[in-house]
Formats: structure tokens, sequence, C-alpha cells
């Protein structure tokens, strides 16, 4: 870390700071300066005690971190590109691009399987469906729960589809990975790192959603959680933050693909539904988003969204979903993906 000092210190105060570092197991090693003086502490920033504490020296100015807090998710750990296979078959963060698709809810068995059957033959490899949702209001429709579960299993079995759906709760864990080939953790337990490790645990792939005024820092801290338990299987996936605009329901911040390829080995998705919040701005965001390299979309689809039991307004119609998988085919060429 960087220890600055401010103009003026003597020599007693640098060096009753030298001795606190030196205190806190780092090495110091004292940069001298024409207006001040600087000290880099050499040691394990991840282990060590954190040196922001030192601000409590008047004579400090400020503290700056050099290491990132975050090891495991970096790319310097791991400078190739992970690819994540979900159900031993279906590549995700290699040269294939994959899209997951399916309604907001399961709500019916009827619902469900002609989603699964139309997303399917338009293109699409994982199937999305919300067996427990995590509603604003406990008054709204809370999912089918295990039945939920069940259903999207006998999709998966007259489809082929992988599956992803949300984990909301530890005590559900073994038993949404009994019937999900994908783990999501949505935007409200982003920071749940009891539920992070919980998923981790199963082994299954994790699919982290960004919080809703999470910092990328933040959110790759979150996500080494996963990793830190056992389990390399970790996709981010952005699906917009909360920002004054409110012409949307969320920002969907594209800047997040490069950002997290940049610092990160971990596939990148897209969530354009929920970062919109529009039916109608769904297209354009996943066009934007695979011009920009993203690894993968997730994307609500439903038959009648008038009829849907939540979130009808983000999802787009069969009919539309397989429009949008042919507009996307040169774009994920350009992309060099397949």
């Amino acid at each position: 870390m960087i220890v600055v000092l401010k103009p003026n210190t003597t020599e007693e105060e640098l060096n009753a700071v030298v001795q606190e570092i030196k205190n806190l197991k780092y090495e110091p090693h004292i940069l001298r300066g024409v207006e001040l003086n600087v000290i880099a502490a050499i040691g394990d920033e991840r282990t060590h005690h954190t040196l922001e504490t030192l601000t409590v020296f008047p004579q400090v100015e400020r503290v700056m971190p050099v290491q990132s807090r975050y090891k495991l998710v970096k790319r310097q750990v791991h400078p190739a590109n992970s690819v994540i296979q979900v159900d031993h078959r279906v590549p995700i963060g290699g040269k294939k691009f994959q899209v997951m698709a399916g309604p907001c809810s399961v709500e019916n068995e009827k619902q469900l399987l002609t989603t699964a059957l139309a997303v399917k033959k338009a293109g699409a490899t994982i199937l999305r469906g919300g067996a427990f949702k995590p509603r604003t209001s406990p008054y709204e429709f809370q999912g089918l729960g295990q039945e939920g579960l069940k259903l999207l299993a006998k999709a998966k079995q007259e489809t082929g589809l992988a599956v992803i759906t949300e984990l909301l709760s530890e005590q559900h864990a073994e038993l949404v990975a009994e019937y999900a080939d994908i783990l999501q953790i949505g935007t409200r337990n982003a920071q749940n790192f009891q539920l992070l490790i919980a998923a981790a645990k199963t082994g299954r792939p994790v699919l982290l959603k960004r919080g809703l005024s999470m910092r990328i820092e933040e959110w790759l801290l979150a996500g080494e959680y996963v990793i830190a338990n056992g389990n390399p299987n970790l996709l981010f996936c952005e699906r917009g933050i909360r920002t004054f605009e409110t012409y949307t329901r969320n920002t969907l911040d594209l800047s997040a693909i490069p950002i997290i390829q940049q610092e990160s080995h971990c596939p990148i998705v897209i969530d354009p539904s929920q970062g919109a919040g529009r039916a109608d701005l769904v297209m354009a965001m996943c066009k934007g988003a695979v011009a920009m390299g993203a690894d993968a979309l997730l994307i609500e689809v439903h038959p009648n969204p008038a009829e849907a039991w939540s979130d009808g307004a983000q999802q787009i119609t069969l009919d539309g979903f397989a429009r949008l998988m042919q507009e996307l085919k040169p774009f994920i060429a350009v992309a060099g993906r397949e």
C-alpha cells in the first residue's frame, strides 16, 4: 500500500507512522519528495491488516491500495478465458455464443413447454424460468416453488435444453441444484455471502447478477466467494443498475463487458430484459452486448407478455425472439463467435 504524508510532516511524525506500519507486519520504504513524503508499505494486502486505518494519524493524508482485493477471479491469476461447461455439453465463454431464454416466471406446464420449444427452435441452448421469485411486494406472485422446478425438469426432458433458475435461500440450495444446471443469484442477493457460499458448495455453475447499486469491485469480490469456496464455475451477469434515469427500469451498463474481461477470466452474460425493463429495447441492447464481446445473453420470453404473472412489460413474444435470433447472427459473426 502507499501511505501519503501531509506536507511539512516532521521527522518524528514520519517515524511514528513507519513504526506503526512495522507493527502491522508490513515493510516500510520511505520515498522522499520536495514537498511531501510517501511510504511504500510492502506486504500482501489481501491477508494482512488493512493500512487504511493509518488515516487516524493527523500527518497521514491518504492511504492507497496497490493490489486488488480479489485474487481468484482476477485475470492475472488465470490469463486464459475460463470456459464454463453447463450440463457437460453447453460451453459458456468459448467460441460459441450462447443464449438463455424463457419466461420470467414459470406459470404452468403449457406456458413453459410452449416457450421452451419455441426458444429452442429459434436457437437458444439454455431455458430460463423462475420457480422462486423475489418480489418487491409480498402480495405479488412469489413463484410455484418446487412445482415450478419440476416443470423446468420436464421441459428439459422434452427439449434437451439446460436449465437456469434463481436460488433465493440457503435452505433451498440442494433442492434447486437437483433440478437446475445453473444457479442464478439475483440482484437482491448479490452480496448475500452465505447464500453465495451455499450455491458454490452445490458444485453447479453460478450466475451472479450485479446488485442494483453495486460497484464493479464489489461485484468481483462477491464472485470471489464462489471460487474461494471451491467452485470455479462462475458467470458474471450485468442486468442494469439503479441510476437517476426513469425512462428505463434500470440503466444497462454495457461498459461492464470490457471491464470484466480486463479484470477477470470469468465469462460475462448480459440480461437486457431486466436491464431495460422494456421489451421494445431488448433487441437493440442484445445487439450492443454481442458487438461488445459478451459471452451469452439472458432473455425473458413469454407466449403472451400481456398476461404474464410477473414483469410482462420486459418480456418479448415468441415471434419477437425468433426475429431477434435471426438479426443477431451477423453481430455474432462480426464478434468472432459462432
